[in-house]
C-alpha cells in the first residue's frame, strides 16, 4: 500500500505561523494568537490558506478518526457509540468509563491491560466530584482509555500481542501509521509519543483536513463512514456533554468534527469540504472561533455558526471584547483587525 504514495513528508521546521485571531478589549487589540488555517474545496482544491498548513505538526487527538479508521480496517467490529469512544478524547463521565469496560469485556480483558497514563477526568466538574469522592487518577477515567480498550481488542481480534501494543514497531501502531499515510496523502514526517503514551504521527495540517474529508466522503459501510457515522451520531460519546466540539457536529447538519490539544480542530463535510485549525500557542479559547470562521470560509451558513464566536471577555463583570478571527479569515471581523 505504501508504495503508490507519495514519496515526500511534510517538511519539519519552525512553522511560519500567522496572526488568525485577536484578543479585543474596549476595541483595542489585547492579545493576537498565531497559527494556520486551511479550507478545502469538495474537490479537494485549497479554498482558502493561512499561515504554514503544510508545515510537519502533531495533530494530537484530532488523528483519533484516523486511528480508529485503521482499526476497523485491521477488524475491529465496533460501530455506534462503542466505535465513537475508541475515536473520543472523553470527558471522564460515567458513560464513558462503562463504554470502555463494555470493550474491554468484549475483548475479554481487564482494566489493568490498559497502558494509557493514569489521570483524572477531563470535564472540571467531573473531575471535582470525582477527587471529593476520594477516587485517585485512573487509566479508566483517562481522556484515551476508549482509544485504547479498542486498541487492546483489535490486538487480540489479530492475535497481536498485548504488552506492548503501544511500541510503534508493533503491527497494530504499523497499520495505523499506514493508514495515517493512505488518508492524508502523504508519508509521515516523525513519530513521538501523545501525552497517553500511543505513537503520535506528524503530518501537515493540510493533510488532516484531506484525511477527515476522505472520510467524511467514504462509501457507506467502509470503515471510513463507519467512524464518521459513529462520531456523528453519537457526538458526546466522542467528547462529552456540554463540549463544544458535540455542539458543532449537532449544529452543522453532516458534520465530523474532532479537536485536539495545542489547540487542533478538524473538520469536514459530507461532500468533502474540511477545514484544519492550529493555534500556535495551543490556547482553546482561539480554537472554536477561527474553525467557525474557516466553516464559514468553506460556504458553511453563518447562522449555523452563531454560537461559536468564543468566550465573551469581561470588565467588571460586563462584556467589553471577545475573540475575532483575523480579516483574511473573517471579512465581518472588528475593524481593527484590519
Amino acid at each position: 500500500m505504501l508504495s503508490s504514495l507519495p514519496a515526500d513528508a511534510p517538511p519539519i521546521r519552525e512553522p511560519l505561523h500567522a496572526p488568525v485571531a485577536h484578543l479585543i478589549r474596549g476595541g483595542v487589540v489585547e492579545g493576537v494568537h498565531y497559527g494556520s488555517v486551511v479550507v478545502l474545496d469538495g474537490d479537494g482544491g485549497v479554498r482558502f490558506r493561512l499561515g504554514d498548513p503544510e508545515a510537519a505538526f502533531y495533530p494530537r487527538s484530532a488523528l483519533k478518526p484516523l486511528q480508529a479508521v485503521a482499526m476497523v480496517r485491521a477488524g475491529l467490529p465496533l460501530d455506534g457509540e462503542l466505535l465513537s469512544l475508541a475515536a473520543a478524547s472523553h470527558s471522564g463521565e460515567e458513560r464513558h468509563l462503562a463504554g470502555t469496560r463494555r470493550i474491554l469485556a468484549r475483548a475479554g480483558l481487564a482494566e489493568d491491560r490498559l497502558l494509557n497514563v493514569p489521570d483524572l477526568p477531563f470535564d472540571p466538574v467531573v473531575r471535582d466530584t470525582w477527587v471529593r469522592a476520594g477516587r485517585a487518577p485512573s487509566r479508566l477515567a483517562q481522556n484515551c482509555s476508549g482509544k485504547h480498550a479498542a486498541m487492546l481488542y483489535t490486538a487480540t481480534l489479530n492475535g497481536w500481542s498485548l504488552d506492548d501494543y503501544l511500541d510503534p514497531a508493533h503491527p497494530l501502531q504499523r497499520a495505523i501509521a499506514e493508514t495515517v499515510e493512505d488518508l492524508t496523502g502523504r508519508r509521515v514526517a516523525a513519530v513521538t509519543v501523545d501525552g497517553c503514551g500511543a505513537p503520535l504521527f506528524a503530518v501537515s495540517l493540510e493533510g488532516l483536513a484531506r484525511a477527515a474529508a476522505r472520510i467524511t466522503t467514504a462509501a457507506p459501510g467502509t470503515p471510513e463512514a463507519r467512524v464518521a457515522d459513529a462520531m456523528r451520531a453519537h457526538a458526546e460519546m466522542a467528547s462529552g456533554s456540554g463540549r463544544d466540539v458535540a455542539a458543532l457536529m449537532r449544529s452543522v447538519p453532516g458534520l465530523l468534527a474532532k479537536d485536539g490539544f495545542e489547540g487542533v480542530q478538524v473538520a469536514a463535510l459530507p461532500d468533502g469540504r474540511a477545514v484544519a485549525v492550529k493555534i500556535a500557542d495551543g490556547a482553546g479559547r482561539a480554537r472554536i472561533p477561527v474553525a467557525a470562521a474557516a466553516l464559514a470560509q468553506a460556504g458553511v451558513d453563518p447562522a449555523l455558526l452563531a454560537d461559536f464566536t468564543g468566550e465573551t471577555v469581561l470588565g467588571g463583570g460586563r462584556p467589553v471584547g471577545g475573540i475575532r478571527p483575523v480579516r483574511a479569515l473573517d471579512g465581518a471581523g472588528d475593524p481593527v483587525c484590519a
